[in-house]
């Protein structure tokens, strides 16, 4: 009751992601979690779903229901829709309606000034009475336990739904970054034209995740896996079932795989000597869904000559390290930038 009364606003950290939304409010944790999709009237653009009851709609909903992704690549795509899901998001987590909330809002690390301040713009009019932006790759850091105060080097992989963030972070501040426009929905595309090129057989967005989930992978296993996949023939127009191998998936994946792996090179290709030793120590933690993918911490570590570890929760390290800026505002300020009106 007494921390109810002393903040009221109850002040909330949200990761705005590609893939999903999640929203930490300081006194509770994680109070949403939600797929980052809206469900609109095609006529008057009313919201008439959002997040996991939207998300369910994909590729069944009539032509009077327009189901939006807010975001491509990390950033706002449709800021009607973004802010129409913000507010539905918010008004479910808030428990003060008179007081507005201190916001802190995770963007990628190479965000242009335009893509920014359409985050910002989104948050203040969901009703936000101050926005904090922090970088994903450092709220990653924080969030996986990562002392990124001290005078030793950490790195962060964050690999998104739209993103891949790297950072590398000593003193309280970033001291290398480098972002690429490949996450996890990519990966689901490449799976997608996979089938498609050697099939001939067309899936959805749902079909195509749930093959990446199940048997996609980024190093070879000692045992192979195989799986079902139904969709629509192309020359037919019937519906056709085909099994894939985790061989082929992993080949398809390739290509992207390649390109995050690079730019985590070129990241510690930059590094001052002194810190690029500290991470040789430390190594490399991976936050965020795509990180999930098989053998991925093998792979990059067979790669670049670094051990590479998983975060303990990397579905949800980046909210967990920007809550901690509404929890201990002090004692992140630093990581911050500001926005007032």
């Amino acid at each position: 009751m007494f921390e109810r009364l002393r903040n009221p606003s109850r002040d909330l950290a949200i990761d705005l992601g590609t893939a999903n939304t999640l929203v930490y409010e300081a006194g509770e944790g994680i109070v949403v979690d939600e797929p980052s999709v809206v469900a609109l009237d095609a006529a008057t653009g009313q919201l008439l779903a959002a997040g996991s009851d939207a998300k369910e709609m994909l590729g069944r909903a009539p032509a009077k229901v327009r189901i939006v992704r807010p975001l491509a690549a990390g950033v706002i795509s449709d800021a009607d829709a973004a802010e129409r899901m913000l507010r539905y998001f918010i008004a479910r987590s808030r428990p003060s309606r008179l007081i507005r909330p201190r916001i802190v809002v995770c963007v990628p690390s190479e965000v242009t000034g335009v893509e920014r301040r359409a985050l910002e713009d989104a948050a203040m009019r969901a009703g936000a009475r101050r926005v904090d932006v922090i970088e994903e790759a450092v709220a990653a850091a924080l969030g996986a336990g990562l002392n990124v105060h001290g005078t030793a080097g950490a790195m962060v992989v964050d690999i998104g739904g739209g993103t891949s963030d790297v950072a590398v972070t000593s003193l309280g501040g970033v001291v290398r970054a480098h972002s690429v426009r490949i996450g996890g929905h990519d990966l689901d595309d490449a799976i997608a034209n996979h089938v498609k090129n050697e099939y001939a057989l067309l899936l959805g967005e749902r079909s195509a995740e749930t093959i990446k989930t199940a048997i996609g992978s980024a190093f070879p296993m000692s045992h192979e896996l195989t799986h079902e996949v139904r969709g629509r023939d192309l020359i037919t127009g019937l519906p056709r079932a085909v099994t894939l191998t985790s061989g082929e998936i992993r080949r398809a994946l390739e290509p992207h795989l390649l390109t995050i792996c690079e730019t985590v090179r070129s990241t510690l290709d930059s590094c001052p000597p002194e810190l690029a030793g500290d991470v040789l120590d430390g190594g490399i933690v991976l936050t965020g869904g795509g990180a999930m993918l098989r053998g991925l911490d093998v792979r990059m570590s067979h790669e670049l000559g670094v051990p590479v570890r998983l975060a303990e929760d990397p579905l949800t390290a980046v909210v967990t390290g920007a809550g901690t800026c509404v929890e201990d505002p002090a004692a992140t300020r630093s990581l911050l930038s500001q926005v007032e009106r």
